[in-house]
């Protein structure tokens, strides 16, 4: 009897999940800690995946100049896509202009929007940790990956007794690391029926807010999503099929799980070892490239956000009636860039961030309010942009490596 495949289990638990969550919702909390569980089983391998990973991949890569090279290419993958995605959002939020008449009648609060008021400077600087351990406590993943980089660089520095050593060692941390993950992947399905049934249900509990909805606000929500299905159906496909050779129907389909699990979870990080598993596996991308590029893109490469960041502010703008010109949109360009790289892989960090991007071009933080009651559903849209984007990036990366891909 053929198995019943993982996306296919994952997709019943969605639609099983909003029926619990529309019927049932003054019980969700019945199913719900499925849903902080299978959470917190994947934050527990986070932390010890994208060390062990990455530290395996950089010794993998070998010397300085293979490392350069890596790094140079995914970076300039990174900040090239993320930089088009805004663009895209830039033209769609100009043509449809969602906040022209937009009513600023609710206005609501944010938690963590202190963690935005950090300049990009700030960011820079606390990439390099003053406390790696308190960095692992954090989960600051910057400080993290920069350890790890420069920890496997260094490894293949010393004595070659040493650097076997070394490199057996996480290479099989890493291995092990990977064996709990495909374990903890097989209860994804609960998982998304207790995330997605809370969610629904909470929704449902609050006077039917995101059916009551309509107006600008719609138009706004419009906005967003045609602009992500843009850069996800045509702009990363196209660069996909150019520099990456390889088929995006078939790549699509080989990200089948981690992409339905970024849409339930909101989570690029928490979708982080499915996406490794996924691109590794049934996209034939070599494990020195996937242990690099991907826990590296969860962190820094946000395409999804970058386009939301850049939409919402400039909706904003419209709804407060401000209007702005070619030199101000530019801003909101550069910004939303950089605050997309300093957005954390969590539900709602982009939300959290747009607060730089209204205080560059002198709006009111309170404006955040207009866009809170439909963020929740662009979210689960946005960070599946973003994982599709890394898993992009991985497969074009490699190719330019000489690698033979199964797309």
């Amino acid at each position: 009897m053929k198995k019943f495949a993982l996306h296919w289990q994952i997709l019943v638990a969605l639609v099983l999940g909003v029926l619990y969550g529309l019927f049932f919702s003054e019980h969700t909390h019945y199913v719900t800690w499925l849903g902080d569980l299978f959470i917190r089983a994947l934050k527990m391998v986070i932390i010890p995946l994208i060390l062990s990973s990455i530290i395996s991949g950089v010794t993998g890569i070998g010397n300085l100049e293979n490392l350069g090279r890596l790094g140079f290419k995914t970076m300039f993958y990174y900040i090239a896509t993320s930089t088009l995605a805004i663009l895209v959002g830039l033209f769609f939020v100009n043509l449809f202009a969602p906040g022209i008449g937009a009513d600023l009648g609710f206005q609501q609060t944010v938690e963590g929007l202190d963690a935005a008021n950090r300049s990009f400077g700030d960011t820079l600087l606390n990439i390099i940790p003053s406390n790696i351990f308190e960095s692992f406590a954090k989960a600051d993943m910057l400080s993290i990956i920069f350890f790890a980089i420069f920890f496997g660089f260094f490894i293949t520095q010393v004595e070659s007794k040493y650097t076997t050593f070394l490199s057996d060692m996480f290479n099989a941390v890493f291995e092990v690391m990977m064996k709990i993950t495909l374990f903890i992947i097989k209860f994804t399905p609960l998982g998304i029926f207790g995330i997605v049934a809370g969610t629904i249900g909470e929704q449902a509990g609050e006077s039917g807010a995101l059916l009551e909805i309509g107006g600008r606000l719609g138009m706004y929500s419009f906005t967003v999503l045609i602009s992500l299905v843009f850069h996800s159906v045509i702009t990363l496909p196209l660069i996909l099929k150019v520099f990456g050779k390889a088929d995006p129907l078939k790549h699509l389909k080989a990200m089948t799980t981690p992409l339905l699990t970024a849409f339930s979870t909101s989570s690029s990080n928490a979708t982080l070892p499915l996406t490794m598993e996924a691109v590794e596996h049934n996209s034939g991308v070599s494990n020195k490239v996937t242990s690099f590029t991907l826990p590296l893109g969860a962190t820094i490469n946000m395409d999804g956000t970058a386009l939301y960041e850049c939409i919402a502010a400039i909706f904003i703008a419209q709804a407060y009636g401000m209007d702005l010109t070619i030199f101000q949109q530019f801003i909101v360009v550069v910004t939303a860039l950089l605050a997309s790289i300093g957005a954390a892989g969590i539900p709602m960090a982009g939300l959290v961030m747009i607060t730089v991007i209204l205080s560059a071009i002198g709006l009111p933080l309170e404006g955040v309010g207009l866009i809170l009651a439909v963020d929740r559903p662009l979210d689960m849209c946005r960070t599946t942009v973003n994982v599709w984007s890394d898993s992009c990036g991985a497969a074009i990366i490699a190719k330019t490596e000489g690698e033979e891909l199964k797309i």
